[in-house]
């Protein structure tokens, strides 16, 4: 017996459900995929890094802009919608006909669970790489006070930093600024962290 097909969702039925739904989910090749929700120290990391970047831009007159978790980004070069934790875009610009989703990200910050790290690192950054306004990819590890700075470089392939210690900085040159991990990890150790083991991610639809 053939296994039923798998129905596959066009953009404009994701975007439908998703503007109804009270829970976030992604589209990736046409199917839909519940995003879980994340534990106060990786809520608390992502609040830290939007806390530190937005002051900064703004000191400097960027026209950069600073998101959080509920913005939807969507990759040009494939059928992927998505969320990150936090993402900046310099003179934002959204979809044509889906104006709630912005289109040219230049820096994406994820901080990395059981749950979501081998997608962060693998099949999620390659649909984030396909955008070509996409310049810096930024890894937070929960575990540690660990981060890795991934950066577009003239050639186009992608120079990987990894940063370790409170006194670490992080270098955003897209943006023109850099941050201590002392302030990304500040008041986060005490709280609540990804600790179970890992799980699969749930089809929603």
């Amino acid at each position: 017996m053939q296994a039923a097909e798998r129905h596959r969702y066009t953009e404009d039925e994701y975007i439908a459900l998703e503007r109804a739904a009270a829970t976030k989910s992604e589209l990736v090749n046409g199917e839909i995929f519940a995003m879980a929700g994340a534990k106060p120290r990786h809520n608390a990391l992502a609040a830290n890094l939007v806390a530190a970047l937005v002051p900064r831009l703004r000191a400097a007159g960027s026209p950069c802009v600073v998101f959080n978790s509920d913005q939807r980004i969507r990759a040009d070069a494939s059928t992927f919608y998505s969320y990150a934790d936090a993402v900046v875009a310099c003179s934002p610009r959204f979809h044509a006909k889906y104006t709630d989703t912005l289109v040219n990200p230049t820096v994406i910050v994820e901080v990395l669970s059981h749950s979501t790290e081998a997608e962060d690192r693998g099949a999620k950054f390659a649909h984030y790489r396909a955008i070509p306004s996409f310049v810096e990819y930024v890894l937070v590890s929960q575990a540690a006070h660990r981060v890795e700075h991934f950066r577009r470089v003239e050639s186009g392939r992608w120079l990987m930093t990894p940063l370790e210690g409170d006194e670490a900085l992080l270098e955003l040159s897209s943006l023109g600024c850099s941050i201590p991990l002392g302030e990304i990890y500040a008041g986060t150790d005490a709280l609540p962290g990804d600790d179970e083991a890992p799980r699969e991610p749930e089809e929603r639809r």
